[in-house]
């Protein structure tokens, strides 16, 4: 296993850039995949009317709670075990992965349990009321049920990437989008829709869809990683040693992204209550916009992932030269591949944001969203590459400073002031926005240089 292993970091080491696609492009697949998922569903929940739709959103904000502790976290875990494959450390990387386990079943348990406790005042608290408010408990309640399910998936998957393995968690993720997609209309809607087999359950039954087809993934995780012996790494329960410096490895880079997604949260919560003061609509534009972000940032997250694994390994085989030809190219490859992208949304964005609702207010604000937004793509793509590389770097601090000024700095702050000081129209929030991107974009580009200038030129192995 260990010369697997080897052989797989010489075979990175002498070809960067095609180590970086074979790594982006099972990733892309598989986020591709979600993301025809999310798209369909916001297809389907479209249906039951703009009301759904604002319901899911005063959503999000928690959900980015979830996704920031799992996706932060699950980035530590992902560093630490290439960083240790790089070193030819197969025990600590096996010690990592069966903390990682540890550490998502405490983050289950917590967050299912503050959700339904606390979940439908949280959404009041965000600004969620009336039709609205019901939607949105009626969706969360669901939802937490089956949260341990997707977290522990997150980890899984997170494990994987750690060891360069991203086709199997792919097609796992590939698995589970098919069956939701299939669950979604027969939950959702009435017996007469989906040729009297559907349950009609509305809002909830789009989160029935979602729990069930999670939770069948979780079981093909456990058996092929628990039972198959799938990965390189070897999972022994019973021999489990709590380590605190493994945890602190995890979390020196983790908890820093998974605090700067909670900005993020708390940001989009902010966002809602400002966007929902204006109307409904634009909160359900925000919404439709959004899930249309997602296809903008596939190839970019894609090849961030690949960085955080490639990074890590170079940097813990000490292959300076390697690493830094990694971090230009990976770097250029977002930039150019956004620059298209924004292109191409900014011409297409009132058919494709017409392809999801038909009320004619919410694709006003989110074509308006959209043509405005995608000029700070560019912006946005280089910073989140660069987040990633520094996190493969060990450095987990940068990504939580630039979120913080980012979000809790310029962009609410800002769209705060020009909304309820100035009386300004939304076009504001969107400049404001734009304007942080900028910000977070040039203090990531130094903190980048600044790191990378320190590292030895010639390789010490």
């Amino acid at each position: 296993m260990q010369t697997k292993s080897r052989s797989r970091l010489k075979v990175f080491l002498d070809n960067p850039s095609k180590a970086l696609w074979s790594l982006a492009i099972p990733i892309m697949f598989g986020m591709g995949i979600q993301t025809l998922y999310n798209l369909v569903d916001m297809l389907f929940i479209g249906r039951l009317g703009g009301n759904a739709i604002t319901g899911i959103a005063f959503n999000m904000p928690l959900f980015f709670l979830v996704l920031g502790l799992t996706m932060g976290l699950g980035t530590g875990v992902t560093a630490a075990i290439a960083r240790f494959i790089g070193e030819d450390n197969k025990k600590q990387a096996d010690n990592c992965a069966e903390h990682a386990v540890f550490i998502a079943f405490i983050i289950s348990i917590t967050l299912s349990s503050v959700g339904l406790l606390f979940g439908k005042d949280i959404l009041s608290l965000f600004g969620a009321s009336g039709e609205i408010l019901n939607l949105g408990w009626e969706y969360l309640h669901v939802m937490c049920v089956g949260m341990p399910f997707m977290i522990f998936s997150g980890f899984f998957r997170s494990i994987l990437a750690g060891e360069g393995d991203m086709k199997f968690p792919m097609m796992v993720a590939g698995l589970g989008t098919i069956l939701n997609i299939i669950l979604d209309p027969i939950f959702i809607f009435e017996l007469e829709s989906f040729g009297n087999i559907g349950f009609g359950l509305g809002i909830s039954g789009a989160a029935m869809a979602t729990v069930i087809s999670q939770a069948i993934v979780f079981i093909v995780f456990i058996f092929m990683l628990f039972f198959k012996n799938h990965s390189y790494i070897t999972f022994n329960l019973n021999d489990f040693s709590f380590s605190s410096d493994i945890i602190l490895d995890i979390i020196k880079i983790g908890l820093p992204a998974s605090l700067s997604m909670i900005v993020m949260a708390v940001g989009q919560g902010v966002f809602n209550k400002i966007l929902v003061h204006i109307s409904v609509e634009t909160v359900a534009a925000y919404q439709v916009a959004g899930r249309l972000d997602m296809l903008v940032f596939l190839p970019i997250f894609s090849i961030a992932a690949s960085l955080t694994t490639l990074i890590g390994m170079f940097y813990g085989a000490k292959e300076y030269e390697a690493l830094r030809f990694t971090i230009r190219y990976g770097i250029f490859s977002a930039l150019i591949i956004t620059i298209f992208s924004s292109a191409t949304v900014y011409i297409f964005a009132d058919q494709v944001v017409r392809f999801f609702t038909e009320d004619e207010s919410i694709v006003i604000i989110a074509v308006n969203f959209l043509q405005i937004f995608a000029f700070a793509y560019p912006f946005i793509a280089v910073g989140i590459t660069t987040g990633r590389v520094l996190q493969g770097l060990g450095k987990g601090l940068p990504v939580l400073v630039i979120t913080i000024v980012r979000v809790l700095g310029v962009s609410a702050p800002l769209s705060l002031f020009f909304i309820f000081v100035m009386d300004k129209s939304v076009e504001w929030v969107w400049y404001s926005m734009m304007l942080s991107t900028v910000v977070a974009f040039a203090i990531g580009l130094t903190w980048l240089f600044s790191t990378v200038k320190k590292l030895p030129v010639k390789n010490t192995v």
